[in-house]
Formats: structure tokens, sequence, C-alpha cells
């Protein structure tokens, strides 16, 4: 199909007066910091399954080393804390529909997310790290080509095993990962070190790291919605200041035993 001179024109300029329509519609983003502060309190989120740094205890409260983190940096913003626990997977989604103000849920900052998101921090480097019990047949990663590799839904590590075309069974948390693991449900999991090194630690599980020369250290921090430059800031000095005072280690010997920064 052609078009005349005129007609094209004329297409022109209706799609340019339509352009500016919608640049001109575009919100203006005002700050959320003022808001925050008007309510006097941050809501913060994490899923609740992830101890030691976020978890559920005995008396059905969010406690850990993200709930005390993020509970420290509104106590020095002169706010209240109020804990969200939201599945992991739809955490950025929460975010982005103004369901909390920030997500301190252990979120390793990576390019992608900070495409959608901004982030405060880092306030503790992690890195992957595969698991399987301990006498297992496998003890290497070649052999995982040919195993069921459990994984949380939604993180990183299950990006990363659908990329190496794994096997993979998905579920909540760290919680249902180590128990799928030790009934033989997966053969292996795949997450942060950390806490399953906690955990077997504390003598909970038999367990045996399988060494992944691939895995490099990756940095968590605290998720903000974009066009937050106020809000990030006053984040990042009262984490800064925490870290500078002795409050952070404080919190990090009593949770997960030492300097994880």
């Amino acid at each position: 199909m052609t078009m005349t001179s005129k007609t094209m024109r004329r297409t022109v300029l209706m799609g340019s007066a339509a352009l500016l329509g919608v640049v001109m519609m575009q919100p203006v983003f005002a700050d959320e910091l003022e808001g925050i502060k008007e309510r006097g309190v941050l809501k913060i989120a994490m899923t609740g399954q992830y101890p030691p740094f976020n978890f559920v205890n005995e008396n059905n409260e969010v406690v850990g080393f993200d709930p005390a983190i993020g509970a420290e940096i509104a106590k020095r913003m002169g706010l209240e804390t109020e804990i969200v626990t939201t599945a992991w997977d739809g955490i950025i989604g929460g975010l982005l529909a103004n369901k909390y103000d920030a997500v301190v849920g252990s979120m390793s900052i990576t390019e992608e997310r900070d495409k959608v998101i901004d982030f405060v921090g880092p306030y503790y480097q992690t890195r992957r790290a595969i698991f399987t019990n301990a006498g297992s047949d496998i003890t290497t990663m070649e052999q995982l080509d040919d195993a069921v590799v459990g994984v949380t839904l939604g993180e990183t590590n299950e990006e990363w095993a659908s990329a190496q075309g794994y096997n993979i069974k998905t579920y909540k948390g760290l919680p249902e990962l180590l128990l799928e693991l030790t009934n033989g449900r997966v053969d292996v999991i795949v997450n942060d070190r950390i806490p399953v090194i906690l955990a077997m630690q504390s003598g909970q599980y038999d367990l045996a790291e399988i060494a992944d020369p691939t895995a490099e250290p990756l940095p968590a921090g605290i998720a903000i919605r974009e066009n937050n430059p106020d809000l990030a800031a006053a984040m990042q000095k009262a984490l800064d200041d925490m870290m500078e005072d002795g409050t952070y280690m404080e919190i990090a010997n009593e949770w997960v035993g030492g300097d994880i920064r």
C-alpha cells in the first residue's frame, strides 16, 4: 500500500503529536523519602524463609540478619519498621507495585535487576555454592548433568542452573530446599553459600560442598524503586554509619557469626 506525500506528512505530524502527548503525560517522579517520613514507618520486604538471614521464630516473629539491618537503618532515619513477607519470585513485582518501600532480603545485585530497581549498599557479600548429602556419589560439577537440582524459585541461582541445562526443581526457600535434599527428592541444591554453611555448622545437616570454580562473589543490596535519590542517600548514610560505629558487626556476630562484608 502506498501513500501520497501529503498523507505521509499528515501521518508523521499526527505521530509526532501523539508522541509529544505521551511524553507530556509521563508522571513527574517525586522522591518518596518525605512521604515515608510523614508516615513514620519504613515497610521492608523479605521471604521469611532464609535462615539465619530472615526467618519466622517460635513466637511468629520475623527475625534474622536482614530484619535487624533493616530495623537499624529505619531507626537511624527516625522511622519505625514494618516487615512484609512475600514469595521471592514476586518480590520485585511487589516493590514496583508500591506494596513496600524496600526489599531487605539478601538480594544479590545483578545487572538485570539494576535495570528496573535501584540498590542501596551492598551490605554483605555472598556467592553461589552447590551442596549434596555427605557420602553422595555426586562429587563434581560434571555429574550435575544427570542430577536433580533443587533451587529457590526466582533466585539468581535458579537462573544460573537453568542456563546450564540442569534438571531443576524449584522451591519456596532454603528450609524447603534442605528438607528435599535430606529426604532424597533432589540430588543437590544450589544456594548462596553462607546460610547453608551455617546450617551445617549448627549440626542440623550432614552435607558436602561440591567445588564450583566458576562461582564469583556477589554483593547483596537493599532494593528500592528508581528515581529516589534522597531515600537512597538517607538509607546509605544510615548503613555506612552503622558499619563505622560497630553496630553492623554486633548484628553480624549475633546472626551470622562474623563479618560478611
